[in-house]
C-alpha cells in the first residue's frame, strides 16, 4: 500500500513562502510593465528588426503591437497569462513571466499581423531578444 505524504508544518512553511514569493516577483514584473510600456515596446521592436527577427513593412506598427500585448499582459488574470506562455513554457529553466508572454504573443499571434512579412529564429532566440530588453526595465 502507498505511504500517505502529510507534510508537517514547517514544510507547509517553506512551501508557502515559496509560492507567495512566486507570487510576488510576478506581480512585481507586471508593475513594472505597466510602469514603462512605451520604452519596453520600443526598445523591444528595434531590437527584433535590428537582429533580424522580425521582418516588417512599419516599426510604427511593430511597436503599437507590442505596446497592445504589453497593455493585455497588465489586464490579464493568472489563467490567462498561464494559457498564453504554456506552450513556450520550457523555452527557459526559469522564464520570466512578461519576457515568455510577449514572446509566445510575437511567435504566435505577430506573423498574422498584416504588416509582419515574416518571424525568423527560434523560440529560445526571440526569448532571448526578448528578455534581454525587458530585463532593463524590471525589478531585480
Amino acid at each position: 500500500m502507498a505511504k500517505v505524504f502529510r507534510p508537517s508544518t514547517r514544510e507547509s512553511s517553506i512551501l508557502s513562502k515559496i509560492e507567495s514569493g512566486k507570487e510576488h516577483a510576478r506581480k512585481a514584473t507586471i508593475a513594472a510593465v505597466r510602469d514603462h510600456m512605451d520604452d519596453i515596446a520600443n526598445a523591444i521592436s528595434m531590437k527584433l528588426i535590428e537582429n533580424r527577427f522580425v521582418e516588417t513593412l512599419s516599426k510604427t506598427s511593430l511597436q503599437d503591437q507590442i505596446y497592445q500585448c504589453l497593455e493585455r499582459l497588465t489586464q490579464a488574470d493568472d489563467f490567462q497569462i498561464d494559457y498564453q506562455c504554456a506552450p513556450l513554457r520550457s523555452v527557459a529553466p526559469h522564464p520570466n513571466v512578461a519576457s515568455l508572454y510577449l514572446t509566445a504573443f510575437i511567435v504566435e499571434k505577430l506573423i498574422d499581423h498584416k504588416d509582419v512579412i515574416d518571424i525568423f529564429g527560434s523560440d529560445e532566440d526571440i526569448y532571448q531578444c526578448v528578455h534581454q530588453q525587458m530585463s532593463r526595465f524590471l525589478p531585480t
